[in-house]
């Protein structure tokens, strides 16, 4: 029964418990086990909220007996990560520098999620502040991979991704900067969604990079993934930078196929730095959407090459401003100096992790007189361009397909001394980021070796049904098994 449960979508979940087969202290409690026989190796939470988690479940059975209104994603265990506030909850953001701290509200997105009836099953690990590909830079250690432990699960959403591709929860609640949703979506073969800025509200999401972060779903299926970003979705007067018109409808026509859309392959992700498994992958999918009756054409985004250096100077930029903040004076870590600015200095020396500070430095120096002009005007400026090609090319398209990453999981510690090389693990995910649009990895089938591979799919500002219906399309024709190859074999991992 414990491996029915911890198997079962969202959706199925939420059938069963509604027909009154399941209640959900059993769900949840069934998921909670899952978590103890798998966190050993995985380390995807920085804390498991056991006891809050039975508490809710057994609110939801009353109120469900009781005949009491339930929110939508009532009893269904959920994986939050942990740069999100929670009331009472540490939120650490991987860093040291926030030790001790417990916010005294809930962001907007647990809010949401509370009145959804979903249930908080733990927090899980990520980069440190969000900074980083593959889940290694936490202060915490890293998360490893279901598919294989020996490998990352992608970053900063790595923890997220890890639990949901573990079974540890069917839903995970991630955020997207440059492609943190995306990105380990694909390396460990899950759906991931980074939502239109704004559409989803960013009030209590500790800080990265103000203009690019978002908050979005991560699920084993595209109806779940739309089921949660529909729960959390919204206008939100406590962000200024919400969309003011109510959330689109997103499941309404997520099954009405494909047949006749226009489909762009963006030609110059195909032509060079793919590995041949995620080369394979497009493929796939490229010849599933014409099998299903789409219409697929090469189309060029000429300024997407220099998304990665781009990116690399806005997101410092911004990060340096947001992370001034943390000075050892009003929350979380304090190392005592004989001065407040040596106090200062030492905190952050003994707070922040290297990629933090690498990332802090190259901001502050892009911003800094005589460069401002040189380094974050000019790569605001490419923004534009790109924000153009993306508008130019859904004059003929009504959504693009692409890779999500470069390859597939590769070994921990393969790329912690590189950042170059780390970095351009999100060479295809950030031009989505700097446009503001949407954007959805989708497991496109297994690499020689056996590991996940992601494509991308992106749509519009506000394009998200399309976007999902596709994804729901080619999902259901490419019926990837999201199952690891370590639970197919594992008597533990089936727990």
């Amino acid at each position: 029964m414990t491996a029915a449960l911890t198997r079962a979508t969202a959706v199925e979940l939420l059938a069963a418990m509604g027909a009154g087969e399941v209640a959900a202290v059993e769900v949840v409690r069934a998921h909670l086990e899952r978590i103890a026989a798998t966190e050993e190796r995985l380390h995807a939470f920085l804390r498991v909220l056991d006891e809050p988690a039975l508490a809710h479940a057994a609110d939801v059975d009353r109120r469900r007996a009781a005949g009491e209104p339930l929110g939508a994603l009532a009893g269904v265990p959920l994986a939050l990560k942990d740069i999100l506030c929670t009331a009472g909850v540490p939120t650490t953001c991987g860093s040291r520098i926030l030790e001790g701290y417990r916010p005294p509200y809930d962001a907007t997105v647990v809010a949401r999620l509370r009145a959804a009836d979903a249930v908080v099953v733990g927090k899980t690990n990520l980069d440190e502040f969000a900074m980083g590909s593959s889940t290694e830079n936490s202060a915490f250690g890293p998360t490893r991979n279901p598919w294989d432990t020996s490998r990352v699960p992608g970053g900063s959403s790595g923890g997220s991704a890890a639990a949901v591709a573990a079974f540890d929860a069917p839903l995970g609640i991630g955020t997207d900067t440059g492609g943190s949703i995306r990105q380990p979506a694909a390396l460990c073969g899950v759906v991931g969604l980074k939502p239109t800025y704004g559409l989803v509200s960013r009030y209590g999401l500790v800080a990265f990079a103000s203009s690019l972060d978002q908050v979005g779903p991560m699920a084993r299926t595209v109806t779940d993934a739309a089921l949660l970003l529909g729960a959390v979705a919204g206008p939100d007067p406590m962000d200024s930078t919400s969309l003011q018109e109510p959330a689109p409808d997103l499941l309404g026509d997520l099954d009405r196929g494909v047949d006749g859309l226009r489909v762009g392959l963006v030609a110059e992700e195909i032509e060079d730095g793919m590995a041949p498994g995620v080369r394979a992958g497009l493929a796939r999918a490229v010849e599933a959407l014409e099998r299903l009756g789409a219409k697929v054409a090469d189309v060029r985004l000429p300024h997407a090459g220099y998304g990665i250096a781009a990116y690399y100077l806005i997101a410092p930029s911004e990060a340096s401003s947001n992370l001034s903040r943390y000075d050892g004076v009003r929350y979380g870590l304090r190392v005592d100096g004989a001065t407040t600015e040596e106090m200062t200095a030492r905190t952050r020396d003994a707070g922040f992790g290297d990629e933090v500070k690498r990332r802090v430095m190259i901001g502050t120096h892009a911003l800094s007189a005589g460069y401002y002009d040189a380094y974050y005007a000019q790569a605001q400026r490419v923004r534009t361009l790109i924000m153009r090609d993306f508008a130019a090319a859904y004059e003929s398209c009504d959504v693009l397909l692409g890779p999500t990453s470069p390859g597939t999981a590769f070994p921990l510690g393969a790329k912690i001394d590189d950042p170059l090389a780390m970095y351009l693990n999100d060479v295809y995910t950030v031009p989505s980021n700097l446009a503001g649009a949407p954007a959805l990895s989708l497991p496109a089938g297994l690499d020689d070796g056996g590991l996940p591979v992601g494509v991308q799919l992106m749509a519009p500002a506000l394009g998200e049904p399309t976007l999902l219906r596709v994804a729901r399309a080619l999902e259901a024709e490419l019926a990837f098994d999201p199952t690891p190859r370590g639970a197919r074999s594992s008597e533990e991992v089936r727990a």
